[in-house]
């Protein structure tokens, strides 16, 4: 008797196993067929072999039937790709955005144009949860431990830059449920630099990022070279924004430019302790 139970719970466990691999492969499969839908516009499917999406998003691990959220979304890059996935898997998909009526006139500009931009086309992005998240006061993007992945691209700089890049991992520790994680890509300064050249133009060390993270209380997992750029030297005029897509120089040797590509990022995946001591309870 006792070996027929041992039987049925490794074939239950083996049936697990095989449906687990099964529900992999076709989020792998939606995914795929997200990032070269036609819905994408041009300019953006343009900017995959920079970006990688595909390989980014599984290295982050992010499954369709997930809660994520994606910070500070700007023109909706990666909104375009992950809303429709998330839509697809019956997860739920939160857009923390700028305040709205904080800030420069800019950014409150490109959140309104995002939500126009969300709102005209109801088929993709009906689904999208919006938020505010960042100073002076937007510092709770969510029920605590109600989250199961919480993705920012390209922002941990600016975050810098402002002061306020410890407040911004604390409330990803908050949201984030035990076991939740944490995926960051940003501009990767060389190592040494000093703080002030990073927060001048625009790059940052890898070993910070990890840094803020782990005070936050999070573990550090992984890191992957999917983004990285060796051609990026990274020292220009207008630092990080002289490359591709700023170009802040104009036509000023624009082809060198173009033909360096978009910067040199780092692509980190943390993870919240499945055992916690509820020290966001102190941040």
């Amino acid at each position: 008797m006792f070996m027929k139970y041992r039987f049925q719970s490794v074939g239950i466990l083996l049936l697990t196993i095989m449906a687990w691999n099964v529900a992999i492969a076709h989020d792998s499969q939606s995914l795929i067929n997200i990032i070269h839908s036609e819905h994408r516009t041009e300019q953006n499917r343009s900017r995959d072999r920079y970006r990688h999406p595909q390989h980014t998003l599984e290295f982050f691990q992010i499954q369709s039937d997930m809660t994520v959220v994606e910070i500070w979304p700007g023109q909706g890059w990666y909104t375009e790709i992950l809303a429709p996935f998330i839509k697809q898997g019956h997860g739920q998909f939160i857009a923390a955005g700028f305040p709205i009526n904080a800030g420069p006139q800019w950014r409150q500009t490109m959140q309104r144009e995002y939500q126009q931009w969300l709102q005209a086309s109801p088929q993709y992005y009906d689904q999208v949860n919006i938020i505010e998240l960042g100073p002076p006061s937007f510092w709770q993007i969510g029920p605590n431990e109600s989250v199961d992945a919480v993705l920012t691209f390209r922002n941990v700089h600016n975050w810098l830059k402002g002061g306020y890049e410890i407040d911004m991992f604390n409330a990803f520790y908050r949201v984030l449920k035990p076991g939740g994680i944490l995926g960051v890509t940003d501009h990767r300064a060389k190592s040494g630099t000093d703080l002030e050249t990073m927060k001048k133009f625009g790059y940052i060390s890898q070993d910070l990022v990890i840094e803020l993270a782990i005070k936050a209380g999070f573990e550090f997992e992984a890191s992957s070279e999917i983004n990285a750029n060796p051609r990026d030297i990274k020292h220009y005029p207008e630092g990080v924004w002289t490359l591709p897509p700023t170009l802040r120089l104009g036509d000023e040797n624009k082809q060198h430019y173009l033909a360096i590509g978009e910067s040199d990022r780092m692509t980190l995946r943390f993870r919240k302790p499945l055992s916690v001591t509820n020290n966001w309870a102190a941040n």
